[in-house]
């Protein structure tokens, strides 16, 4: 078993430094009116299949959820913000309402969004929300429940994919062997309920991820060129915070923990040069045409945070757009400005 798992960190490495050592494919320069969004963290854009973008993204306050929509991204920045839900006086789903994900499917819109109880504020878990309306600012927002899981721990940063037929959800957990949390994923019996076993697929474990936190979270999948991949953020919320890369193969079994890789350094991180601290907790769109690829993430302007980095309310929503190498790895451009 060592010598397999010795083997196997062994060609992570390897990959990696042939991943960064390829040459990315040609990439347009698209420019973007960035923030998209001040003060808001978390994001997370939903185009829709007629070309619509909505936004929705952790408010400062932590206190409501709403949406922001518009025909091009850049359209974004502009865009007047509805407030769908707010949170409870009292409760669950009390205080710290956080990364709120919007996703369409099964004919509705749905709201994944982290809550802790009013009295508890620290008793973080999973929470639902479900609209029929074709628009997600109309219509009423129906709440749907908690997902419960096995460990019923510190829980939050929900994601939802299909593969194959097969829903899936991917979430940060505090589990055994991280102090804060690491990245589970399971099967979904309906949009509320998992099923079956709920299997840990990367804990921090190197240094980049356990800067002040060990923390693995804000998972976001992106399915190409036969892989399923999956960034997520680590350490704490202030400049070194920063993105890592998990990936497996889309023929593999997902519930396997052996079928997923971690590069070990991260793969978007502070940029002192170009002013950007702590970029994370990301998203995925496309530009209008379909053509390029765009990243959707939050970060700062400035590095020195006075008091706790969650009181400071400046991460701000970004976009820029990314390639791809020869080896059908994504490439951040780590090294360039939005």
């Amino acid at each position: 078993m060592k010598l397999f798992q010795f083997s196997k960190l062994a060609l992570v490495v390897l990959m990696a430094i042939t991943l960064f050592g390829a040459c990315s494919q040609p990439q347009e320069e698209i420019k973007f009116d960035n923030p998209l969004a001040w003060q808001r963290a978390d994001p997370c854009v939903h185009k829709t299949d007629d070309g619509i973008y909505h936004l929705i993204a952790t408010a400062p306050e932590y206190d409501r959820i709403e949406i922001k929509s518009a025909e091009t991204i850049n359209g974004l920045a502009k865009a007047e913000p509805v407030v769908v839900w707010q949170k409870h006086d009292s409760g669950s789903m009390g205080y710290h309402i956080w990364a709120p994900e919007l996703h369409r499917f099964n004919g509705k819109w749905y709201i994944y969004f982290a809550a802790a109880e009013a009295e508890d504020i620290w008793k973080i878990r999973m929470w639902v929300l479900s609209n029929d309306s074709d628009d997600p600012k109309k219509g009423t927002w129906v709440e749907e429940g908690q997902i419960k899981t096995e460990r019923d721990a510190f829980a939050l940063d929900a994601t939802t994919f299909e593969h194959k037929g097969q829903r899936y959800l991917v979430w940060a957990e505090k589990t055994r062997r991280s102090s804060n949390s690491g990245l589970i994923i399971a099967k979904m019996k309906d949009p509320v309920t998992l099923e079956g076993p709920e299997v840990v697929i990367t804990e921090p474990e190197y240094e980049w991820e356990m800067h002040t936190y060990k923390v693995n979270e804000g998972a976001a999948v992106l399915k190409r060129n036969g892989k399923i991949f999956i960034t997520f953020s680590g350490s704490a919320t202030d400049a070194t915070y920063a993105m890592g890369l998990l990936w497996a193969d889309e023929d593999a079994d997902l519930l396997d923990p052996s079928s997923w890789n971690k590069l070990p350094n991260p793969v978007f991180y502070t940029n002192e040069e170009l002013k950007r601290f702590g970029p994370g907790h990301n998203s995925f769109t496309v530009t209008e045409d379909g053509k390029t690829d765009v990243l959707i993430y939050h970060a700062r302007d400035y590095k020195e945070i006075e008091g706790a980095s969650l009181s400071d309310p400046n991460r701000h929503t970004r976009a820029r757009t990314f390639s791809w190498t020869e080896d059908g790895f994504p490439d951040f451009r780590q090294e360039i400005g939005d």
